[in-house]
């Protein structure tokens, strides 16, 4: 591919959502892999198509590094840090009422989220045409986290009356 079919095979498969891209960045990554050796230019069709159109294909040396990356350990050992949560742990300073309102735009926000990505799900499976495969795999768990992260929402909602300061806060000494 050239960084132009680079660039619309992330936008069609939703890359960015879970992978921040750009497309200048594209083209950096695409120079700086050439410049590693891990990918060459191949030949174009298209004698006219310029710099911009030279299509790119995975050297050996490229391939052999994937896979020596595929195999590292902190793939597996990672914890996520998601913003919402720093915002639950910051919550108990925010303005009467903004707990609730804030909680309320995070369920709509899970809600268009699940929708979402049922919509990306059934254009996955119409495409790959079975449910076992990476991308339905990675955009269940999506779903799923989606659908969780909303349970516990509800919950909290439940539980928002009892709500409380800290009774033995240690900051306070």
């Amino acid at each position: 591919m050239h960084g132009y079919q680079v660039n619309l095979e992330l936008e069609r498969r939703n890359v960015r959502e879970w992978a921040a891209v750009s497309r200048p960045q594209i083209y950096y990554s695409l120079e700086k892999l050439a410049t590693a050796g891990l990918i060459r230019a191949g030949e174009s069709d298209d004698v006219a198509a310029g710099p911009d159109r030279r299509v790119f294909e995975t050297t050996a040396k490229g391939r052999h590094a994937l896979s020596d990356a595929l195999e590292r350990e902190d793939w597996t050992t990672q914890r996520d840090r998601p913003p919402f949560l720093t915002w639950v742990s910051l919550s108990w300073q925010a303005r009467p009422g903004v707990f609730k309102k804030q909680v309320t735009r995070r369920e709509e926000f899970l809600e268009r989220q699940i929708a979402h990505e049922k919509q990306t799900l059934d254009s996955i499976l119409a495409e790959v045409g079975h449910p076992h495969h990476e991308a339905v795999w990675m955009v269940t768990l999506m779903i799923e986290q989606f659908q969780t992260e909303l349970k516990w929402l509800r919950k909290i909602e439940r539980e928002l009356p009892k709500r409380g300061l800290a009774k033995n806060p240690d900051y306070v000494k």
